[in-house]
Parts: structure tokens; C-alpha cells; sequence
């Protein structure tokens, strides 16, 4: 099997894999799964062995259905209020011309919503919500959201790109796409790996520790090649 197909198996069993987006780009590697099996276990898991700033994305036919903004856009929303806003939001960042990044949240059953559990419950919390948003008519979605997550909160929301992979080649797209692919709820939780020097973790230790872990460790190029046969 091939290292997607292999990747693909293991996010329908609950098992992390590892992605890289491409040298060039931010030259770093994800630790992911699906966000349908995120428990405490494996937010210490990201929290310990990754490091980075532990993400969860959006499915793409749910977002409209949640109204859930990107963050740059809240940001320029609220410019007239606070102009300072105004000159905060790039134009276009080193590694691409927008972030992915959307709101905070936190579910309304948490306390502080940062320990493993409560990280846990959020996002588990709203990949159930995602998947039931996306077999319900236009209404629904907004009004269970409300009543079940505030913000700002404990878990950073990341929104693809319109087009997926045609658009923008990210972490958030690159993923969003294997679990498409997968047949799964498209709603991933990812963390950067950063190395004890504190900066990204290198290819070869990414793969070091997948190899370890009998983990799959994938490039973005093998995913946009799967992606575009996949859509075809």
C-alpha cells in the first residue's frame, strides 16, 4: 500500500499521522487525527510530543452552516472601533497570501477549557456537532453552536480554503482532504512538532519519530497527487 492509502486506514482507526506541507512553504510537519477521536490521552499526546498550538479544523460543508468567520475578517469587521486592527492583519504572509485561522472556542461543559479534558470535550464536542450540521436543514447548525461553545475559548477553529487544495496547500487543506478521502467527518485536529531547540522539528527527526511509533508519516506533494485522482 502506499503511503496515503496507508494514512487513510490509520485515521479511520483513531491513529495519528504525520504531514508535512512542503519545503518552501512552512517546512513543517503536523501531528493529526481526526477530531471524532480526540480524548485527553491524545491532546497530552500533541501537547507533550508535538508542542505546537493544538488546532481544529473545519469541515467545508459546515462552515456556512455555522457562520464560522476567519479571524483576519473579525479583525477588519471590528477596525472602525479599534483602528489599530486595521494595520494588525497581514496582506500576505512569508509562506502564503492568508491564514486559516478562524475563532476561539470552548465547550459550555468545560471549566477553564484548557486542561486535556476540557480540550478534549470541546473537540470531540464539535466534530459530533460538524457531522450532524452537515444532514440538517440551513438554521439548525447556528442555533446548537450558540447554545453548546462560547468564545472566546481554549481551541483555535482553522477554516479551509474554498477550493481545498486547488486554492491553498496547507495544513488545514492537506488534511481536511485525506479525511475526505477517508470517508470521515473532514474535521481534523492538528499541532505543529517543534524540536527541543524550539524550532520546527526537521523531516528526518519527523520521520525518526514515526518510524518509531509505526506512525505514517506523509509529504504534501503525495497528497495533492491522491487529491486530484481522488476528484477526477
Amino acid at each position: 500500500m502506499d503511503a496515503v492509502s496507508l494514512a487513510l486506514d490509520a485515521l479511520r482507526a483513531g491513529r495519528f499521522v504525520l504531514v508535512y506541507d512542503a519545503d518552501g512553504r512552512e517546512g513543517e510537519t503536523d501531528l493529526a487525527i481526526a477530531s471524532e477521536f480526540v480524548t485527553p490521552h491524545t491532546i497530552r499526546t500533541m501537547r507533550k510530543d508535538a508542542g505546537g498550538w493544538i488546532c481544529t479544523t473545519v469541515p467545508p460543508d459546515a462552515r456556512e452552516k455555522l457562520g464560522l468567520p476567519l479571524l483576519a475578517d473579525v479583525l477588519m469587521a471590528s477596525a472602525g472601533e479599534y483602528p489599530i486592527l486595521r494595520d494588525l492583519v497581514p496582506s500576505s504572509l512569508p509562506y502564503d497570501r492568508r491564514s486559516a485561522f478562524g475563532i476561539t472556542v470552548s465547550h459550555r461543559d468545560t471549566f477553564t477549557g484548557v486542561t486535556d479534558a476540557d480540550r478534549a470535550r470541546t473537540i470531540s464536542r464539535f466534530a459530533d456537532l460538524a457531522r450532524e450540521a452537515g444532514q440538517r436543514e440551513n438554521g439548525w447548525a447556528m442555533h446548537a453552536f450558540a447554545q453548546e461553545f462560547r468564545a472566546p475559548g481554549h481551541v483555535v477553529l482553522l477554516n479551509p480554503a474554498a477550493g481545498l487544495l486547488e486554492e491553498r496547500k496547507g495544513h488545514t487543506e492537506l488534511v481536511t482532504a485525506l479525511l475526505l478521502m477517508a470517508g470521515m467527518t473532514p474535521s481534523a485536529t492538528i499541532c505543529e512538532m517543534l524540536g527541543d531547540d524550539g524550532r520546527a522539528l526537521g523531516p528526518d527527526d519527523a520521520k525518526r519519530y514515526a518510524e518509531a511509533r509505526t506512525l505514517v508519516y506523509l509529504e504534501g506533494r503525495e497528497i495533492l497527487e491522491a487529491w486530484r485522482a481522488w476528484s477526477v
